[in-house]
């Protein structure tokens, strides 16, 4: 009787382990297909919005009317704009002057500034560019409008100007392209 009884006490052992375990494989499975479902997504949609009749892009090359000039900045944001238009929407360059979307400007201002005094000193300043946009729609002149986008970056004092437009000469003109880019194709 006491061999039946550990028998039987083993069996509902190792069934009360093969329960703990397939409940175990459920509660895993379950939490698994939780967070693979539950997963945080996110887009900009507003660009694939483009009318379907806007097909073409021209930019201009970009002027320099600002009174300090970099000489590097309006060739690079005029490269890196083509590019991300390229490259993020489905319209063609040409350079016919009938392109549905005509874009143009200028550098308006690049400037240093002081924006940080320890003691009787400079401690950091900021660089500052300033590019005026003009955009044109040949397909609806409603949309046609102006504007202005800003990038200012913050830099050590001890560091002379073209030690930053050589170091952060990309980031400037990336940033402002960026801007550029999003006052164009965002509708917020």
């Amino acid at each position: 009787m006491i061999l039946k009884n550990k028998r039987q006490a083993t069996r509902n052992k190792v069934q009360g382990t093969g329960w703990s375990n397939l409940r175990l494989l459920v509660a895993c499975a379950l939490v698994l297909v939780t967070f693979n479902y539950a997963t945080c997504k996110y887009g900009f949609k507003d660009i694939g919005g483009l009318p379907i009749e806007v097909k073409t892009f021209r930019v201009n090359y970009f002027e320099n009317k600002a009174e300090y000039k970099n000489p590097q900045l309006s060739p690079q944001i005029t490269e890196k704009l083509k590019q991300k238009i390229i490259g993020t929407t489905r319209l063609r360059q040409t350079n016919d002057d009938e392109a549905h979307y005509d874009i143009s400007g200028y550098v308006s201002q690049y400037y240093t500034s002081s924006t940080g005094i320890t003691g009787a000193s400079t401690s950091l300043n900021r660089l500052t560019a300033t590019f005026h946009l003009i955009f044109k729609n040949t397909l609806d002149e409603t949309k046609n409008f102006e504007a202005d986008v800003t990038y200012s970056i913050d830099f050590d004092a001890n560091l002379s100007l073209s030690q930053v437009e050589q170091s952060k000469g990309d980031e400037i003109s990336r940033n402002l392209t960026d801007a550029i880019f999003n006052k164009i194709f965002s509708n917020w």
